[in-house]
């Protein structure tokens, strides 16, 4: 997928409305903004309704239609461009400002696919903004498009935060197949190429727990003091999604553990692997050095080399060269048994 894919010339990806709970209805940018300023009496604000606008910040002209036109606050806008890209949800004047890393939409295991999405939560409006697809809003996205209801902002938020959740949990048990798979074919001895393998899924592990998990300085101050507007149950939920994610991180923690005790068992069948073949050379080198010590000093075109006359010289010569390199044999297979 484009960074362009399916917006519009200001950068809209998707737009719904809810209201008392019922189906997600497409909305433009210029019915949202009416709805958002009372513009259509027809429509009122009830508690609980609430817009939904999904950006492509890969369309320049995004974040300055949300500024000219969007009660947003300066908080996400900040967000948007700072260095720190740690998951977290703040509150910003009474409105939620969170910052959530999710895979990309064709995950496949590479350190540099997993991206940022950000998003404004306030009573009547859920702002959300990526730079590339990511695997989450998308597929909220389809569930809103499948008829999913939200009672809330709020709730809104906490479905993203779940569904995120599911797709961390699949990317934990796909890499505990592949562990699984490296480790039966360690076992068999075919390693080949496989302490790149995991050793690119460590990194990939490191970066989501790094990255995914929620900072709890943030957490803890949003759940000790929380915006008035937000529901005592959906408040409950935020503080249940949260501790899902822990439990998906500490077990990407735990197969981290297991990779590494990986990695330090191949290491050990290299190492293994090397001194085998390094003593091998060393005994083919001990064998042969009989015979060749032997060739040098017979080559040797100068006098009173002994033997030259006697009629069997070659076979004393050749009776030598055996002894000793039997001799040589003998010592090497001693020091491979110490």
């Amino acid at each position: 997928m484009g960074q362009n894919y399916g917006s519009d010339r200001h950068g809209l990806i998707c737009g719904y409305r809810f209201c008392a709970g019922g189906i997600g209805t497409p909305v433009t940018l210029e019915e949202a903004h009416a709805w958002l300023k009372d513009a259509q009496p027809s429509t009122p604000r009830g508690e609980g309704d609430f817009v939904w606008l999904h950006f492509n910040l890969g369309d320049a002209a995004a974040e300055a239609w949300m500024r000219s036109h969007l009660p947003v606050v300066p908080e996400f806008f900040a967000a948007l461009h700072e260095g720190s890209r740690s998951t977290r949800i703040e509150d910003a004047d009474d409105t939620l400002v969170a910052v959530v890393n999710d895979v990309a939409y064709s995950f496949a295991f590479d350190p540099g696919e997993i991206e940022t999405l950000w998003l404004n939560v306030s009573p009547h409006l859920a702002v959300s903004a990526r730079l590339h697809p990511l695997r989450s809003i998308d597929v909220l996205r389809q569930a809103v498009k499948d008829g999913l209801r939200f009672a809330s902002s709020v709730a809104f938020l906490n479905r993203l935060l779940h569904d995120q959740g599911d797709v961390l949990v699949r990317i934990v048990r796909q890499a505990t197949t592949l562990v699984d798979t490296v480790e039966d074919q360690l076992l068999v001895g075919r390693l080949k190429h496989k302490r790149a393998e995991l050793g690119q899924l460590r990194r990939v592990l490191v970066r989501l727990q790094r990255l995914l998990a929620p900072e709890p300085g943030a957490l803890f101050r949003l759940l000790r003091r929380p915006p008035p507007w937000v529901p005592v149950d959906d408040l409950e939920e935020l503080r249940q999604a949260t501790e899902e994610f822990s439990l998906v991180l500490r077990d990407a923690a735990d197969l981290q553990e297991r990779i590494r005790l990986l990695q330090e068992e191949i290491a050990a069948q290299v190492g293994e692997q090397t001194n085998q073949s390094v003593y091998t050379l060393t005994v083919v080198t001990v064998l042969a050095l009989p015979i060749n010590l032997a060739a040098g000093l017979l080559g040797m075109n100068v006098g009173g080399i002994p033997l030259a006359e006697n009629s069997h010289g070659f076979w004393w010569i050749v009776a030598l060269v055996i002894g000793f390199t039997a001799l040589a044999g003998w010592w090497a297979m001693r020091k491979k048994d110490d």
